[in-house]
């Protein structure tokens, strides 16, 4: 079993410094950074910032900043062409919309279009929705509805050769009328369709065990984001070898960092530096998965 965390985290003011000398220790592997952890940095200099998670050894990047076809307001080309000149890949991204009605299905319908193509158009190989609104978390009605929608634009994301899936926080883990939201959900969108990010640090703070997930809906979980409190791995509070041991199991194809967090003194930069040492040097942590 591994060790589940309290809630409550209280997030620190981010603040940019000192980016040099700050490659990662251990072994090169492949690991990708999720954006959103320098997103304030992402806001002031797109280039500088990933030319730094480059330089702190990340393989590839996840995205959360699409918009009206665009990421970060680069054409999709060109911020393909951006992240590539660095070394790194544009792996996946993070974006979606809220459940439509049945009056505006066809205008939701018709902005998945236009993201799904300026997301092939940038070479990226998954998109995932990491939300729901609150009618996803009041009802059954609410989740079977958003089930059917997730198995709709994931249809649509396969037809151009692109997984769609959907990212937990720690409310999937809530019940409705006996109902846990997140078992719900992975027994009502179909595998074809619709595969799973699972987000280890927020289950584990919901108290659910991945471990057991993994198990229970083997090869559902395609990608994991590892976070910890602040950088992975600092808090010991988080057992990550039986997780990683269960990789093969889960399906896991990548792994991705991200960082909600940061300790006292650190830097964004020195902070993704230390989490990406932690992974490079757990034994338990492969060079790379899926291959």
């Amino acid at each position: 079993m591994v060790v589940c965390l309290s809630l409550g985290l209280v997030l620190p003011d981010l603040f940019a410094g000192n980016r040099d000398g700050l490659e990662a220790e251990g072994p090169r592997k492949e690991i990708g950074l999720q954006l959103y952890s320098v997103r304030q940095d992402m806001s002031k200099n797109v280039k500088a910032t990933l030319d730094s998670v480059a330089a702190v050894g990340y393989t590839f990047v996840e995205i959360a900043g699409y918009s009206d076809g665009k990421f970060y307001g680069i054409d999709p080309v060109v911020f393909k062409n951006m992240v590539e000149a660095t070394g790194m890949r544009l792996l996946s991204s993070h974006t979606g919309q809220d459940l439509p009605t049945e009056e505006t299905w066809d205008e939701c319908m018709q902005w998945w279009d236009k993201a799904i193509t300026a997301h092939k158009a940038a070479g990226i190989d998954y998109i995932v929705q990491p939300w729901m609104s609150m009618v996803g978390y009041e009802s059954l009605d609410g989740l079977k509805r958003f089930c059917d929608y997730f198995n709709a634009v994931g249809e649509k994301c396969r037809a151009a050769g692109i997984k769609f899936g959907y990212h937990n926080h720690n409310g999937e883990f809530r019940t409705i009328d006996g109902n846990v939201i997140f078992d719900y959900m992975l027994a009502h969108t179909d595998a074809d369709k619709v595969f799973f990010q699972i987000d280890l640090y927020w289950a584990l703070a919901a108290g659910a065990d991945p471990v057991e997930y993994m198990e229970k809906y083997p090869g559902r979980f395609l990608l994991w984001h590892v976070k910890d409190v602040e950088e992975v791995g600092a808090s010991g509070e988080i057992d990550f070898k039986p997780i990683f041991q269960k990789a093969k199991t889960a399906g896991l194809q990548y792994v991705i960092v991200e960082q909600e967090a940061f300790s006292e003194g650190m830097t964004h930069f020195s902070s993704i530096a230390q989490s990406l040492s932690f992974l490079r040097k757990a034994k338990f942590v492969k060079k790379s998965y899926g291959k």
